[in-house]
This record gives C-alpha cells, sequence and structure tokens, in this order.
C-alpha cells in the first residue's frame, strides 16, 4: 500500500516524468540483454554443432587407423598416432562438457542434450575408448566389432548434433521474437512518451499561453481547468486566483484610483499645512500673533468651531491662556485662567498625553463649560520643545468628530512646530536682553571711567575754586579757571565721543568700507595722519561680531587722540584664515601694566578687552614710554562665525 508521501511524490510533474524515462529504459535494456544472451547462446550453439562435427571426424579418423592395417601389426608410429586421437577426443568431450565462455562454446542446457552428450561421452569411455587401448596393447577385439562401436558412436553424435540443431533454432526464433519486440518497443514507446509528455507539459502549456493571450487582450473570465495536482495543477490554481484578483481590481479600478487620489490629495493638504505653518512659525511676530496665526490655520483645516492655545507658568501651574477663537464669552471667563489638573484639559496637561474628549459620554452631573457651550468634542493637543513641556492647543467641534491616527500624528508634530517657535521667541529676547545688558554695562563702565572721572576733577576745582574766592586768593582763581574751562572741553569732547560710537551704524557693504570711514573720520578730526592697509579673503564676519570689532577700532583710535600724542596712526588688517587687527601709533607710550586700574588716563583698555571676550579673540596691548603703543586683535579660523 503506498505511503501518502509516495502518493505526493508521485503527484509531481518531474517525479513522473522521471519514472516514465525510467520504465521505458528498463524495458528497453532488458529487450536488448535479453537479445543479446540469445545471440551469445546461438553462438555458443553453433561452436558445440562444429566441434560435434569434428567428433565425429576424428571418430571416423580413429577407425581408418584401426581398421587399415591388424592390431597385432600396429607399430609405434601408428600407436603414437592413436593416443593422440584418444586425447583428441577425450579433449573434445570435456570441452563440450564445460564450455568455453570465450569463443563462445555453449551446450544448450536443455536436459535432452546433457542426456545425448553424457551417452555419447559414456559409451566412449565405457566401450570405445577401451577396445581401442586394447587393440594398441595388442589384444584388442575384432575389426567387425570396432567398425560398429565406432558407428553406434558417431550416431549418438549425430543425435547430439540433431538436438543442438533443434535448441539453435528455438534460439533463433525467440531472438527474432526479441528483436522484433525491441523494434515494436522502440516505436511504441516513441510515440506513447512523445504522447504522455504532450498531455503532461506541452497542452498544459498551450492551455496556459491561449488564457494568457486572452487576459492580455483584458478577457479576466478565463479560467484553467484543474485537472491534475503536479506543478501545472498548482499553476493553474494560481493562474485562476491571480485572474480573479485581476478582475476584482479590474473592475474596481476606478473606485480605486479614486481612492487613493482622494488619500493623496489629503496627504498632499496635510503637507501644505505643515510647510505653511513652519514658514509661518519662522517669521518674527509677537507670541500673541504667532499662536493666533497657527490656530487660524489648524481651524480651518480640520473644520472646527472653536479653539485656543494655552501656554504654561511652570512656576505656579497655571495655564494661560494665548489666544482663543470661536469661543463664548461665558466659556473664556471661566476657563481663561486653567490650573494644571483641573477640568479635562488641565488633567491632559497634568498626564502629558494628547486625547479627544467625546462630551456626549460625559454623565449629565458633571457637564462641563464646554459641553453646556454646545461642543460635542474637544481635542487637546500638547505643545512641546525638545523634551520641555510649555502648554497645549484646543480644538472645538459642535458635531460628533473623530480623529484618526494620522491626524492625530499630524496634530502633534504641529504642536512641536509650535513649541519650538515659541522656545525660538524666548530664546531670541532671552539673548536680546543679555546683548542689552551687556551693551548697558559697557555704556556705564565707558561713562564712569570717562565723564565721571572728569566731572570728579571738575567738582574738586570749583572746591578749590569757591575756598580761593572765601579766601580772596584771586590769584589761584586765575589759576582754576582755565583748568576749569579746559575740563569742560574735554569732558564736552569726550561726551560727544561717545554718543558717536554708540551711535555708529554699519555701512552696506563690507568691514573694511565701515572701517574706512571710521579711519576718515579720524583724520578728519584729529589732523592726525593715520594708514589703513586691509587685505582680506575670508568668510564676512556676522553683523554683530563686525559693530563689535568697529567698536574696538574706535575706542583705540579715542586713546590715541587722548592720550598718545602721536603724529602717525597705521591701521593693519589681514583677513584669510585667521583675523589679525592692529592699531599702532609713534606715540609717547606708556607702561601697560600701569594701565589696569581706574583714573590712570586709560579707561579704554578694559573695554577693548570686553568686546574682544565677546568675540572670543585674543587682545593685547605692546606699549613702552617713548616707543608708541602697539593694539594687536588675534581670532584664530576655529572660532570665528561666518555671516
Amino acid at each position: 500500500m503506498l505511503t501518502p508521501l509516495v502518493i505526493s511524490m508521485w503527484q509531481k510533474l518531474s517525479t513522473r516524468i522521471v519514472g516514465l524515462l525510467l520504465g521505458y529504459l528498463f524495458m528497453a535494456l532488458a529487450v536488448i540483454g535479453t537479445t543479446l544472451l540469445l545471440s551469445w547462446e546461438l553462438q555458443g550453439s553453433a561452436a558445440a554443432i562444429n566441434v560435434t562435427g569434428s567428433l565425429r571426424m576424428d571418430s571416423y579418423r580413429l577407425g581408418m587407423l584401426l581398421v587399415d592395417r591388424p592390431a597385432t601389426a600396429v607399430d609405434g608410429a601408428r600407436q603414437e598416432q592413436l593416443r593422440a586421437q584418444i586425447k583428441r577426443l577425450d579433449d573434445t568431450l570435456a570441452l563440450l562438457r564445460r564450455g568455453d565462455p570465450q569463443r563462445p562454446l555453449l551446450l544448450p542446457s536443455g536436459g535432452a542434450i546433457r542426456g545425448g552428450l553424457d551417452l555419447a561421452g559414456a559409451h566412449w569411455r565405457g566401450q570405445l575408448r577401451p577396445q581401442v587401448l586394447a587393440t594398441l596393447a595388442g589384444r584388442g577385439p575384432g575389426t567387425d566389432r570396432l567398425e560398429g562401436d565406432i558407428d553406434r558412436f558417431v550416431g549418438q553424435l549425430d543425435v547430439l548434433v540433431a538436438l543442438i540443431e533443434q535448441d539453435a533454432e528455438s534460439s533463433a526464433l525467440w531472438l527474432r521474437g526479441s528483436q522484433l519486440l525491441l523494434l515494436a518497443l522502440a516505436l511504441l514507446g516513441t510515440v506513447g512518451i512523445t504522447y504522455t509528455l504532450f498531455n503532461m507539459i506541452i497542452a498544459p502549456v498551450q492551455r496556459l499561453q491561449v488564457a494568457i493571450e486572452r487576459m492580455r487582450k483584458q478577457d479576466f473570465s478565463v479560467r484553467l481547468p484543474v485537472d491534475s495536482k503536479d506543478e501545472f495543477g498548482r499553476l493553474a490554481q494560481d493562474f485562476n486566483l491571480m485572474a480573479d484578483r485581476l478582475h476584482e481590481l479590474y473592475g474596481n479600478l476606478e473606485q480605486l484610483v479614486e481612492t487613493k487620489t482622494v488619500a493623496l490629495e489629503g496627504r498632499n493638504r496635510e503637507l501644505a499645512l505643515l510647510f505653511e505653518s513652519a514658514s509661518f512659525l519662522q517669521q518674527a511676530q509677537s507670541a500673541e500673533s504667532l499662536c493666533s496665526g497657527f490656530l487660524t490655520r489648524i481651524r480651518t483645516f480640520f473644520h472646527a468651531e472653536g479653539g485656543s492655545v494655552r501656554v504654561l507658568d511652570p512656576t505656579r501651574g497655571i495655564l494661560h491662556m494665548m489666544c482663543h477663537q470661536g469661543l463664548s464669552p461665558e466659556l473664556l471667563a471661566a476657563d481663561h485662567c486653567l490650573k494644571v489638573g483641573d477640568c479635562l484639559c488641565g488633567d491632559a496637561a497634568l498626564k502629558k498625553i494628547s486625547v479627544v474628549h467625546d462630551m456626549r459620554r460625559m454623565p449629565e452631573t458633571q457637564r462641563l463649560t464646554c459641553q453646556r457651550a454646545g461642543f460635542v468634542t474637544v481635542s487637546v493637543f500638547h505643545i512641546f520643545a525638545q523634551s520641555q513641556h510649555l502648554g497645549f492647543f484646543n480644538l472645538h467641534f459642535r458635531q460628533a468628530t473623530t480623529l484618526n491616527a494620522g491626524q492625530t500624528a499630524l496634530l502633534e508634530t504641529l504642536g512641536q512646530l509650535l513649541g519650538t517657535a515659541i522656545e525660538n521667541q524666548r530664546l531670541a529676547e532671552r539673548e536680546r536682553e543679555m546683548a542689552i545688558s551687556e551693551e548697558r554695562n559697557l555704556v556705564a563702565q565707558g561713562l564712569h571711567d570717562s565723564i565721571a572721572q572728569s566731572l570728579n576733577y571738575l567738582n574738586l576745582q570749583v572746591q578749590m575754586l569757591e575756598q580761593s574766592l572765601a579766601q580772596r586768593q584771586y590769584d589761584d582763581v586765575a589759576t582754576i579757571v582755565p583748568a576749569l574751562r579746559i575740563g569742560v572741553e574735554e569732558s564736552y569732547q569726550d561726551v560727544r565721543e561717545l554718543l558717536q560710537n554708540y551711535r555708529t551704524r554699519l555701512q552696506e557693504g563690507n568691514f573694511v568700507q565701515s572701517l574706512e570711514v571710521a579711519v576718515e573720520k579720524f583724520r578728519r578730526q584729529t589732523g592726525i595722519d593715520i594708514t589703513l592697509v586691509a587685505d582680506t579673503d575670508g568668510a564676512p564676519f556676522p553683523r554683530e561680531q563686525q559693530l563689535q570689532l568697529l567698536f574696538i577700532v574706535q575706542e583705540a583710535l579715542s586713546n590715541v587722540r587722548k592720550h598718545a600724542a602721536a603724529q602717525h596712526v597705521w591701521v593693519r588688517l589681514r583677513d584669510d584664515h585667521d583675523f589679525l587687527l592692529t592699531i599702532e601709533d609713534d606715540g609717547k607710550g606708556f607702561v601697560p601694566a600701569l594701565a589696569g586700574g581706574e583714573g590712570d588716563g586709560h579707561i579704554g583698555i578694559h573695554i577693548m578687552g570686553e568686546r574682544a571676550r565677546r568675540l572670543e579673540a585674543v587682545l593685547t596691548v605692546d606699549s613702552a614710554p617713548g616707543a608708541g603703543t602697539r593694539v594687536e586683535l588675534q581670532l584664530a579660523g576655529a572660532l570665528r562665525r561666518a555671516a
């Protein structure tokens, strides 16, 4: 009984084809082997007939040797011939009995043939051979008896030859039959294999080809018969499944295209909303305008009747309303300032989770303000900047609204965009506050180190003037009054210079053009010869850094005007990978180690150092009494920022 595994293997096309070819091969090999065996037996039978015929000839030759002369007259030569003939007959009988596969010599295996050979051999060994040997010894029987025995022996051989010939004729008939069978097997096998392979391979392929051609012509109703469980049967099943699927798809193609088009339009609208919102949130504007424009866009997109944006005050745990749209005054009055944990929105802010509330599921005993205002669905989405929670925004719907996963993800992404914009505004505001604070410190320091010291000096001169007038020392008065005039003039010049420096604006163009304007202004105001040498190939600085560099140059030139008594000033700029700026004069110089305190007349060095530290640059002052002063500002290429 065949096992399921064998049945499953036989159902395969490859197994059946291999089995068919192997079966045909085994049949052909069997017939060919039978034909070869019969041919070999016929050759052996023919050789056996020839050998048996040679026995008859040898028997007659033996009789002639014995009959030609009497036995008493047998001489030595005749004896040798007789012994050789006896040996030949013995060897031939033995050869017939054992056969010779190499010749081939083969006595048929029939019982009658073997019996005939045994009878002839027994007659030779029992009667004829002993008589011949007795004749050689000179005591043999008479000639008539020997001739009779030889005739009987030859007769037995004739019977044996006849039996062998009869068997050979039968083998020849079987050989011709096997040859005819081989021919019939070749013809029938070729036709059968061709027909079988046609039914197993060619016909299914043709049916498949016809079906594919019909399907190519959009005839999706074509189906293939599944009449086997082999590879073509499974292929037909798969083809039918494919045809069903194509028929379904082709029938619903317009609907599918319309569905995909609607989905694509929805995605495009979402991308457009994201792009428009990102562009809007990058604009410089107030936080209220930022939130209001953001809320307008998402309300329009999601068709919400109302909405609001609330910002969290983490110190007090209060959510302040930044903007609102479509909300009633009663709702605004009740929820204008919401605490974390209060109501549904406050609870969502506490848990930092986005939720969409269906107000119809709320108990009638716990009707909320937004529910009484007529809103059926209220959504809460949070505003994040990085991992910092900044607040949340609401969308209010007067009809039941469900937000799918894609819409929820879109609103969460928009919340992150809004949070990033709000945080950027806060950071920019803090940066401006810090810049203003630092600049105020520099202004205060400049006023303290210049105007305040001058006013202190004038205050001392006024006190001395009062004492001189009280003591009627008019000579001292005449000395003090010119000093007061000079001090007032210097204070006036300092105030003008400070005002001009802090009103400085960069010229349109690059830093070198602004530097040229400052150098020309110094030349015009002081009359001091000044030279500017600028070699710049580096990337431009941001405008804030350019302004700090210009302030340093102005402060250095101001110190030259007030303290150096110089005849010539050199301003050199080399800007490639690294930045190097030097202001050098041929004035009277000073000792840098003694120029760090207040009231020493070198008040600008500290201010220049503060500005250099803002740029992360290195400021060095090299001077000596009578050797002029050299101020050098260096900024490594790895630290500079490009505009």
